[in-house]
């Protein structure tokens, strides 16, 4: 069904970027896209996809070794008469031949393997990691992205207002009706509205090139986001308790996984190391032809190092200073996290009280009383300085209820950061 769903969502974008060079995106197709396109979440797989190589090459026995030696190439008077060893090949002539396998001991091709695993994990941790960090900055980018198109609408909708009067004014200044200067403060008041318009354009820009590298989408085509799912519902992050969030996010959190999978890694290096110590084994047979008393002589030999001076003292020290620093670090994560969670937890909570503090009806009610005022200025009850603090007041307010909304969804994605998952 994902499959269908993100097949559908890139058939639906291709067909409406050829058709406009616009595409229009809901916030759940963009992240559907992000998941699938973004190179940063590709190359990390490939890591993951590399290291699991390197448990492969860990799990393989070291190759046997074969060699040919004592072989003389001329004739010797003083060699006793043998016969050829193939064919014409080896008449009165000396060669050795030897087999030899090196055999690990104490466990160290296992312990190695082990090792290789945890850097698997380690690896799928950093994914996760990289994963949780994007998918915050492309919700926090889609929030820009909305909040700015929802100010140029709002700009927009001013501008639909002045224009009508600006036109007026402009036939009653041609009719000798009013005086010009009149005509110039309105204009002059639709020109700021404008500039206004064109930073947001800007604004948006800037968000766009950004959201393109994080979706790898077409320098040339502009991506618009749907309002849905601008406004966060807050009553679940009310009723959240910051005890039992604050535990549960150490199993979530795959920063705090990756310094438990540190303190796995040191423990594992350390039994790795103390195995350093047994000497691995070299057995070998060989084959002399002419090389002692027999005509063909067979034997079996095996090796080893002999531990006197060398019994990896170092690395083993070293192993066990990095499992105490790995208990550190995992003490200094688990402390970072609560902290995170606290501070993400009192910002939701201080954002969702001053939206609250914003009654429902009021937005509704400022867009009726633009209404208004444009019609009683149109009439002549309402003065040009009164209609133009309105408009002032009406631009402010505005942005003052989408900054709020917008907060609460920021505030809200960096309580889901901290937790390591969506609430």
């Amino acid at each position: 069904m994902k499959r269908l769903i993100l097949l559908y969502v890139c058939i639906n974008a291709g067909l409406q970027v050829h058709a406009q060079q616009t595409l229009h995106l809901s916030r759940q197709e963009a992240e559907a896209l992000f998941l699938q396109n973004n190179l940063l979440l590709i190359s990390e797989k490939l890591n993951i996809e590399s290291q699991q190589a390197e448990v492969i090459q860990a799990k393989m026995w070291p190759n046997p070794e074969f060699s040919i030696g004592e072989l003389n190439l001329w004739k010797n008077s003083t060699v006793e008469p043998s016969p050829p060893f193939v064919g014409n090949f080896g008449r009165n002539q000396q060669i050795a031949f030897e087999l030899s396998q090196l055999i690990q001991t104490a466990g160290k091709r296992s312990k190695l393997i082990a090792l290789e695993q945890v850097d698997v994990s380690k690896a799928e941790q950093y994914f996760e990691d990289l994963l949780r960090g994007l998918k915050l900055e492309l919700r926090n980018q889609l929030t820009d992205l909305q909040y700015v198109q929802q100010s140029v609408k709002v700009h927009q909708n001013l501008m639909e207002s002045i224009a009508v009067l600006t036109n007026a004014y402009q036939n009653q200044v041609n009719n000798g009706h009013i005086s010009k200067a009149e005509y110039i403060r309105i204009k002059a008041q639709e020109l700021e509205i404008s500039k206004e318009i064109l930073d947001l354009s800007r604004q948006s820009n800037e968000i766009q090139k950004e959201l393109k590298l994080l979706l790898r989408v077409n320098p040339s085509v502009r991506i618009e986001i749907t309002d849905d799912r601008f406004v966060k519902e807050p009553k679940l992050y009310r009723s959240v308790i910051l005890e039992q969030i604050a535990e549960r996010a150490k199993e979530n959190r795959p920063d705090y996984k990756l310094a438990l999978l540190e303190e796995d890694y040191s423990n594992k290096l350390l039994a790795y190391e103390k195995a350093q110590r047994v000497p691995d084994l070299n057995f070998g047979v060989n084959y002399d032809r002419n090389g002692s008393t027999m005509l063909d002589f067979v034997g079996v030999s095996v090796s080893f190092d002999l531990p006197l001076f060398n019994r990896n003292k170092g690395r083993i020290k070293k192993a066990q200073i990095s499992i105490e620093n790995a208990k550190v670090q995992k003490e200094q994560t688990a402390l970072m996290i609560e902290n995170e969670i606290f501070v993400a937890y009192q910002s939701l909570q201080q954002a969702i009280d001053f939206l609250h503090e914003i009654e429902e009806s009021f937005e509704g009610d400022l867009d009726m009383l633009l209404e208004n005022y444009t019609k009683n200025f149109t009439d002549r009850n309402v003065s040009m300085l009164a209609y133009f603090d309105f408009m002032d007041a009406y631009r402010n307010n505005k942005k003052i209820i989408l900054e709020a909304r917008k907060d609460v969804r920021q505030k809200a994605e960096e309580l889901n950061y901290s937790l390591g998952k969506d609430l």
